[in-house]
């Protein structure tokens, strides 16, 4: 009596280890948050301190218009509405147009706007007031520690930069973009100081506890799409330029 079978490939591309930068990132993490509570600890004996002052004094010596414009400018993206319709369009274009793991980190990355609310309510540290600071006029409601802006440019625009490097087609507008945001992250933290709205200590914790957060992301994020599929995080395409899925695997001879 003869049988029948039916030889089919199963196989499943194993997951990669996890990979020495992946690791990378999360010691970054751990030392980030714990330079943050150094910070934070400082700031709760310290809440004025003599060198908050010297460092906003000292970028504010500067007040060439232009120079004032450009600080403005840079904070401008992390007040409302902007702030809100800005990461809203970045998370939906990217759901459509790009990986969609990519667009619920981004979410998470937005989300971590909350960290910063509710550690304010902790500390309630008043804003700069002291005589001698220009205070640029603004609608600010909150308290002052840690800086809400810096925070949300490390978090959510780094990711931003993460995924144009990693997945755009175009490897050199990718960092170029990747470039330019990462620069602006940069000078964020003194934009909120030389605007008279953080002490040094503010924008310090908030790029620390900002780091912590995009570099735990990071490695999350790289681990969740190794464990998913064992491979890279795929390109952004154009709907006329995506590949077509692969042809399904024959089923082998019968014997």
């Amino acid at each position: 009596m003869s049988c029948r079978t039916s030889n089919v490939d199963k196989t499943k591309a194993a997951p990669q280890p996890i990979s020495p930068s992946t690791i990378a990132f999360g010691i970054t993490a751990l030392v980030s948050l714990l330079g943050f509570l150094g910070v934070l600890l400082f700031v709760r004996s310290n809440p004025r301190s003599r060198g908050d002052l010297a460092a906003t004094l000292q970028l504010q010596r500067n007040s060439h218009p232009a120079l004032a414009r450009s600080m403005g400018w840079i904070s401008w993206f992390g007040f409302r509405p902007q702030s809100l319709w800005l990461p809203f369009t970045l998370v939906v274009t990217n759901w459509f147009r790009g990986p969609r793991l990519g667009s619920v980190f981004l979410v998470f990355a937005w989300a971590s706007s909350l960290l910063s609310f509710f550690t304010k309510l902790v500390v309630k540290r008043p804003r700069p007031d002291d005589p001698l600071i220009r205070v640029a006029t603004a609608n600010i409601r909150d308290t002052s520690f840690p800086s809400g802006h810096t925070l949300h440019y490390v978090t959510f625009w780094g990711f931003v930069a993460y995924l144009a490097a990693t997945n755009l087609r175009n490897r050199t507008l990718g960092r170029a973009i990747a470039a330019a945001i990462t620069a602006i992250i940069g000078l964020i933290g003194p934009s909120r100081i030389y605007l008279g709205h953080h002490w040094l200590t503010d924008v310090l914790a908030s790029y620390l506890l900002g780091l912590a957060y995009f570099s735990g992301q990071i490695a999350v994020y790289r681990w969740l799409r190794s464990l998913l599929d064992g491979e890279p995080e795929p390109e952004y395409y154009d709907e006329q330029e995506r590949p077509s899925p692969p042809a399904p695997l024959p089923i082998l001879g019968e014997g």
